[in-house]
């Protein structure tokens, strides 16, 4: 298992970003190996004159010890790169964060069923309503609901999915330890205890502007799309649904009032080409997630088979049609007919008509037997 103390060092370390620990990792195999380094090496691994200076007076002055215990003291874990919860769909992304700080638990269905909410931090009477709407609705159906835990919108949607018994993700741009605003002390615990806060800031982090755009990206990484509700030309959400898109995300928009400055950003998106969004249902049928709690509770019953992960390798993005099934398989037509449905009941594959069938969703990993 990886020494997390050193992942907590680099962290810590200004210019040593996702793409120098990755090259790290490469170089050296493990974090450790890499800390203990000498300059040369480090020069090896591909670090500039500027992450070698950050690096050498980090590693002279820190106290790894010390540095871990604080981690511990507020509760939080630890989440890294190598560990079997982090989110496959933020892992997934280039400049994915190396080290997640985390509070509570992530479920399987916070891995695969995501959708972020956001929007303006002014939001109005109606913005609100409709966030509260859409994270009620969608929490309701299954799916969890990921915000940035900030007022306005972000808010509404956390408090939504939790009082519709759903769950729910904060992505925080202060450490794991704070609580930004602080007014949101009593919400943030609640989704600590109902869903998750993740943040990549260290410990005692201050909740500075350049953490909000890298906590964006967090926000769109650790979801299948992300809903804009209200924002203006200049809000933080439209950063969010730009590194939606960047990330090959779903980007879907509330409409809202010509007259309406807080909407002017989220009408913008729909003009250019955002999904407009009247209800979850929008959303849920956009993303083939209608049957998420279904697929859940099957997922959590039934057990797959070398069958269904044979067929799952047979079926692509592109439409595959029973009859090709069939003879790839080796199967009778009611054998194939049977397994399909059984994994369509899954959430794996889905049906576009006239007997051909694709995978669920883009860049779905391939199903493995446990």
């Amino acid at each position: 298992m990886d020494d997390l103390r050193y992942w907590v060092a680099f962290n810590r370390t200004p210019g040593v970003g996702t793409a120098k620990i990755r090259a790290l990792v490469d170089h050296f195999g493990n974090l450790q190996a890499a800390w203990h380094a000498g300059e040369a090496e480090w020069k090896a691994a591909g670090l500039d004159r500027r992450a070698i200076e950050s690096l050498r007076a980090v590693r002279a002055k820190m106290d790894l010890d010390a540095e871990f215990a604080r981690v511990s003291a507020c509760g939080a874990r630890l989440v890294t790169w190598s560990d079997p919860d982090y989110p496959p769909l933020l892992q997934s992304i280039p400049d994915a964060p190396p080290l997640l700080y985390m509070k509570g638990e992530l479920t399987p269905a916070d891995r695969q069923w995501a959708v972020s909410i956001v929007g303006t931090r002014r939001a109005t009477a109606y913005g609100r309503q409709a966030a509260e709407r859409l994270a009620s609705d969608l929490a309701r159906s299954g799916v969890t609901v990921v915000s940035g835990l900030a007022r306005g919108i972000d808010a509404a949607a956390h408090w939504a999915a939790l009082q519709a018994g759903g769950r729910t993700i904060g992505v925080m741009a202060c450490g794991i330890d704070l609580v930004y605003p602080a007014e949101h002390a009593r919400l943030a615990a609640q989704i600590a205890e109902r869903g998750a806060l993740l943040t990549e800031t260290p410990i005692g982090s201050p909740p500075e502007a350049g953490n909000f755009p890298a906590r964006n990206r967090i926000i769109s990484g650790l979801s299948l799309a992300a809903v804009v509700v209200e924002a203006g030309e200049q809000s933080g959400a439209l950063i969010t649904a730009d590194r939606a898109l960047e990330q090959g995300r779903e980007v879907f928009a509330v409409p809202g009032s010509i007259f309406s400055r807080t909407s002017a950003g989220a009408n913008r998106l729909i003009q250019e080409g955002a999904t407009l969004v009247r209800s979850a249902e929008d959303v849920l049928e956009a993303l083939n997630l209608r049957m998420v709690a279904q697929q859940a509770e099957a997922q959590a019953v039934l057990t797959s088979d070398p069958v269904e992960t044979a067929m799952l390798k047979a079926i692509s993005h592109e439409p595959t049609h029973i009859d090709d099934i069939v003879r790839s398989m080796n199967l009778t037509v009611s054998q194939v007919s049977s397994v399909l449905a059984m994994m369509e009941l899954k959430g794996l594959v889905r049906q576009v008509g006239g007997m051909n069938y694709v995978r669920a969703r883009e860049g779905q990993a391939e199903y493995v037997v446990d």
